[in-house]
């Protein structure tokens, strides 16, 4: 289970920092922690089938049990890791069992349909950021849209920073200091225009 939380106090510094590199940009900046990039609902009738298609062979090459018997105990098995990898901890733990590549590519996939979703491809000059954190997969990225000219190896610095904090537990440090990076690498590629408005809640977005 992800242990990293953000109390009351922790989110309203991040919300004031969000505010405070606004103000040098006309970029919109969102954070938003999740839990977990998914449900990974999908994986354990997934790897329940792919176990109980393995089982049986074994029991064929080695043993002589009756077509039935062999079916019955594939059949138990199955259903054993259906509802043992589908309970609340085991599904938790999903994420981190599943290899790094399959949780970055996940991760990266949420990252950006939640910045289509909370309206960050909306903004009048094109110019939104999200920060993204997905806990169990341990796992930031920063999604931008066409209005912002930063290069992007120009956040792979924050994005380390942020990852790094993440491994120190240190979630609301990494966020703060991933927001004052942003700011910054905005106030230059997006700088402030006449009637800016702040279009999106400066708010911490957090979902389980």
């Amino acid at each position: 289970m992800p242990t990293m939380t953000l109390g009351e106090a922790e989110r309203a510094r991040i919300a004031a920092a969000i505010a405070a590199a606004e103000r040098g940009t006309a970029g919109e900046i969102v954070v938003m922690v999740a839990a977990r990039s998914g449900a990974y609902r999908s994986l354990p009738p997934a790897l329940a089938l792919a176990g109980g298609l393995i089982v049986p062979w074994p029991m064929i090459l080695l043993t002589g049990l009756s077509a039935t018997r062999i079916f019955l105990i594939q059949l138990v098995v199955a259903l054993a890791l259906l509802v043992g990898l589908a309970a609340g901890p085991c599904l938790a733990r999903l994420p981190r069992a599943l290899p790094r590549f399959l949780r970055r590519a996940r991760a990266r996939a949420a990252a950006q349909h939640e910045f289509r979703a909370r309206g960050l491809a909306r903004t009048s000059g094109r110019t939104g950021v999200l920060i993204y954190v997905a806990l169990a997969e341990r796992y930031a990225d920063v999604v931008t849209d066409i209005g912002v000219g930063a290069a992007p190896d120009s956040w792979r610095p924050v994005l380390d920073d942020l990852v790094a904090a993440l491994r120190r537990d240190a979630l609301a440090e990494g966020l703060v200091r991933a927001v004052a990076a942003a700011g910054a690498i905005l106030a230059e590629s997006a700088p402030p225009q006449p009637g800016d408005a702040d279009e999106l809640p400066n708010r911490v977005i957090v979902t389980e």
